[in-house]
């Protein structure tokens, strides 16, 4: 009992004494309010709060929100991150239960023979008695404390938490990244539709123009050379059209995979980019609040603190750890008898582990965590400005997709009356057919460069919303500076 009231105060004393070594993490400052998108005469914007925000909604296609929950419930890819993170929460459980008493139970039978011999016994008067042989069942159990006495538990807790918190991060930037490969993949197969559909719409000029040229020839005012090179504008342009085809037929075999279904299985794609809106107002100014929605960005943060945390476990392993414990024992040569009060034993002990010479290694080991932290941080502030730089550039080139489809349009509408005056002129006898075949290549050429500049202003705004983590809301002008 005296050496019980002994190992309670033991314990007591220790406890009261714990402490937590190595650094204590500390978030990494945001950046400066001036580290924003600033642009002359540009409105500002704030990030859109709530990770759950559907920010593909803004291109008001029920088709297009169809695809995205569908890939986002069955892309495989998800499915991996997903168990991932459930078995990351699960090593926060199984850290947790090292700062708990650790209780094991043990039954044996075994069949003994004692060598007396080797306990100096060799008999009486010179009579040798033979080694006794006997059954011997024990049941007990065992129970031991860890004191973490210098916080080795609670900073491995800690990293596992911290762990955790990076992989859920890691989770949802991969659904945005699932979302955003959707939403480019769906806006892609649109733009094809859309070239598709104006080469049809050429090949169908085409096919006027020869019929113009055949029709001036029968009628004796036209030349079989205009005939030919009607034909073989028509050739050229309808050359365009396998390749054209394929690439959508690669479009939807890559949404497929994104689905987590195979081509087969897709539905039809004959949408096109009218389908589609572009959200009322795009931002040309966005706050430094970014480093507190990206998910990379608080992954990396997360990812630091773990590697901190690693730091303090290392220094914990130079220190003394202390282990109490105590165990009960039944133990007998007749089963019978084994519950039996006479036959048990028990001890309770306390017990100290404290590192002299390890070669070095508990130091290196701490050095490299010491590293690891800095290669940590330095990564964090690498992906800070990687994600400023890419928000700037996907600005910078909407306001640069506004002015060139705003001169897209312009150049159309000219090579569109360019065309027509053309035609007329050839049909009067004004002019010769490699006139309207030049205004012809000219409208072709207009209305895919049309087509190219639009499906790239839906691509950029949709990289900006994923580049954004979600989106934004309008704040309103910005104010000018005193």
């Amino acid at each position: 009992m005296k050496r019980l009231t002994v190992a309670a105060l033991l314990a007591l004393l220790l406890s009261s004494g714990c402490k937590t070594v190595g650094p204590n993490f500390v978030p990494p400052p945001p950046p400066a309010p001036q580290a924003g998108y600033a642009y002359d005469g540009g409105s500002r914007a704030a990030l859109a709060q709530g990770a759950e925000a559907q920010w593909w909604k803004a291109f008001g296609s029920p088709q297009l929100d169809s695809f995205v929950t569908r890939a986002l419930a069955g892309n495989h890819s998800l499915a991996a991150s997903r168990a991932t993170l459930e078995k990351a929460r699960e090593r926060i459980a199984a850290v947790v239960g090292r700062k708990l008493p650790q209780i094991d139970a043990q039954a044996r039978a075994e069949y003994e023979r004692v060598n007396l011999a080797a306990f100096g016994f060799n008999g009486f008067g010179g009579t040798k008695i033979p080694n006794p042989e006997f059954d011997l069942y024990t049941v007990g159990g065992g129970v031991s404390y860890d004191l973490d006495l210098f916080g080795r538990n609670r900073r491995a807790l800690e990293q596992a938490r911290a762990e955790a918190e990076a992989q859920a991060r890691a989770t949802e930037a991969a659904h945005l990244v699932i979302a955003g490969r959707v939403v480019a993949q769906v806006l892609a197969i649109a733009a094809l539709n859309d070239r598709i559909a104006t080469e049809r719409m050429l090949l169908s000029e085409d096919d006027r123009n020869l019929s113009l040229t055949k029709a001036r020839k029968n009628a004796g005012a036209g030349t079989l050379v205009e005939v030919l090179s009607a034909q073989g504008q028509l050739a050229d342009d309808r050359a365009n059209l396998p390749g054209l085809e394929q690439q959508l037929a690669e479009g939807r075999s890559m949404l497929a995979v994104l689905l987590g279904i195979s081509p087969a299985e897709l539905e039809a794609t004959d949408f096109s980019l009218n389908d589609f809106v572009l959200p009322a107002s795009v931002p040309v100014a966005l706050p430094s609040a970014l480093v507190h929605k990206r998910p990379d960005i608080l992954e990396a943060e997360a990812r630091l603190h773990a590697a901190v945390a690693a730091v303090g476990v290392a220094t914990a392993e130079l220190y003394p750890n202390i282990t109490l414990g105590a165990s009960l024992a039944q133990a007998s040569s007749n089963l019978g008898k084994i519950a039996s009060s006479d036959f048990n034993g028990f001890d309770i002990f306390a017990g100290v582990t404290a590192p002299i010479f390890h070669g070095g290694t508990l130091r290196a080991n701490k050095r490299g965590a010491e590293a690891e932290a800095r290669s940590e941080a330095a990564q964090y502030q690498q992906v800070v400005t990687e994600a400023f730089g890419q928000v700037s550039g996907m600005l910078s080139a909407l306001e640069s997709d506004g002015r060139e489809l705003s001169a897209r349009h312009e150049t159309v509408e000219i090579a569109d009356r360019s065309l027509h005056l053309s035609r007329r002129s050839f049909q009067v006898g004004n002019s010769g057919i490699l006139q309207v075949l030049d205004a012809s290549r000219s409208y072709h050429r207009a209305r895919l460069a049309l087509v190219e500049t639009r499906s790239r202003q839906y691509q950029n705004i949709a990289r900006l919303y994923v580049a954004t983590a979600g989106g934004w809301i309008a704040e309103g002008p910005e104010k000018p500076a005193d």
